[in-house]
């Protein structure tokens, strides 16, 4: 066993002797290996210190190329202004009463055609109901006593405009006929926004009526 240890002594110090070519061999193998390795690629690239440029800019934790949401346009009821029925190329004001006592009424339709006060306002749901003068008179003084005159000729698919402020709501008419005031119901709730015009001597009158029906089917803003 001395042997052996005196063997392994001598082979360390003629390595200590040739220590310097030793290192230099080791240095030379080393610098050949890491060139080849670098040719493969193989030799990890350290993590760069500049992020990557993001697709989109952060801010306030929101991405500043978010989608707009369209503004939801809430409609205020408004009270009409004026009718123009496209067919008989005639536009007359509407008037809007608060009392609806007959005399307050009947004076109000001397001005142009009246909505009933109990009756919807525009861009509401329900049935906004206005009437208005009908005379056959060859002559008259006022022509609103001519308001209404031939909406009995009205048909299915006709146009009405009725204005308010900046908006212009468009119906298109259903139905026409003609029936006795005593017999008359007008419906004025509903989940739908309709129309009723009605010919009208007088708000106390029993005299027959025509009545025409339409239906809401677009809304223009002015």
């Amino acid at each position: 066993m001395n042997s052996d240890f005196s063997s392994l002594r001598v082979i360390a110090e003629r390595i200590w002797l040739q220590k310097y070519a030793f290192f230099g061999l080791f240095f030379v193998f080393f610098l050949i290996s890491y060139t080849i390795l670098v040719a493969i690629d193989f030799v990890p690239e350290p993590k760069s210190t500049t992020e990557p440029e993001p697709d989109s800019v952060i801010v306030n934790d929101q991405t500043a190329f978010e989608t707009e949401i369209p503004a939801v346009v809430v409609e205020e009821p408004q009270l009409p202004t004026s009718i123009y029925i496209e067919k008989l190329d005639r536009t007359v004001q509407i008037l809007n009463p608060e009392s609806r006592s007959v005399a307050d009424l009947d004076a109000a339709l001397l001005k142009g055609v009246v909505r009933h006060p109990d009756s919807a306002k525009l861009a509401q749901n329900g049935n906004v109901f206005i009437l208005g003068h009908s005379s056959y008179l060859p002559t008259v003084l006022n022509k609103n006593f001519q308001a209404f005159n031939g909406i009995e000729k009205l048909e299915w698919g006709d146009i009405i405009e009725v204005s308010s402020g900046g908006r212009v709501h468009v119906y298109e008419v259903e139905k026409v006929f003609k029936a006795q005031a005593s017999e008359l119901t007008v419906p004025i709730a509903g989940d739908a926004r309709r129309l009723t015009l009605a010919t009208c001597n007088s708000f106390g009158s029993t005299d027959d009526r025509f009545i025409v029906e339409a239906r809401e089917i677009e809304v223009r803003t002015l």
